[in-house]
């Protein structure tokens, strides 16, 4: 699997203020938006690893991997090329040089990543990439996923963990699944948080040190406004 980085320098991180921020929690929480709006505000890169492990599922689905099948899993997991483009206003992923965005977000990839990213040697392949990311990010990077501050980056300089109850998290995403059954959606996020925090390997965890925010009854621009703090207390205190 490669680790070439897009908009990410090969030089280590120098900037004095440069962070590595940890934003971790189950889907509908707001991850993502959060996260890339954080970044944009505070000129860091950006790095969503679910989009990594929906890559290199998707590419087993088109491969013809029998995703039931962990040794097959196993075996595949270092063929596909995966490359992440860190700029948080336009994120990219690509998979052995195709365009992977759009693709990667379907019903069939959603029902299949807790599979194929429960197989270790998934995770180790992507974690291993994902911490080359973050190593090159020079100006620093929020790096957003479900087990950032307890396994890829425990040593993050701050980590976040982001929670919200069934329903808000079911009727985030139904909003941006549009045309989803409401209690349907709700159905699969309680299933896949149960296999994302089951799992051996790596599973959906709180850290030790982590600031847990509830974003249930919060506006994305309240959660944004309370990472943004966090992050600048701790650059100020460095």
């Amino acid at each position: 699997m490669s680790t070439t980085v897009e908009t990410v320098s090969t030089a280590a991180r120098t900037a004095p203020a440069a962070v590595i921020v940890a934003i971790d929690g189950p889907s509908g929480t707001g991850k993502s938006s959060t996260s890339k709006a954080v970044a944009a505000q505070l000129g860091l890169s950006y790095l969503d690893t679910g989009a990594q492990y929906r890559a290199i599922t998707w590419w087993m689905l088109n491969n013809g991997i029998d995703v039931s099948d962990p040794a097959e899993i196993a075996t595949a997991a270092s063929k596909p090329v995966i490359v992440s483009g860190t700029d948080p206003a336009a994120p990219t992923i690509t998979v052995d040089g195709e365009d992977a965005s759009g693709p990667i977000r379907t019903q069939e990839v959603t029902s299949q990543v807790s599979a194929v990213s429960a197989v270790p040697e998934v995770r180790a392949l992507i974690t291993d990439l994902q911490r080359t990311i973050a190593q090159e990010a020079e100006r620093g990077i929020v790096v957003e996923g479900r087990d950032i501050g307890t396994t890829v980056l425990p040593d993050a300089d701050i980590k976040i963990f982001l929670t919200a109850s069934p329903e808000a998290r079911a009727a985030r995403r139904s909003g941006e699944l549009k045309g989803s059954d409401l209690a349907a959606t709700k159905e699969a996020l309680v299933k896949r948080d149960a296999a994302d925090s089951g799992r051996k390997t790596s599973p959906l965890a709180k850290a030790g040190d982590a600031v847990e925010v509830d974003t249930t009854e919060l506006t994305l621009a309240q959660v944004i406004e309370c990472v943004v703090t966090l992050v600048g207390e701790k650059q100020a205190a460095r």
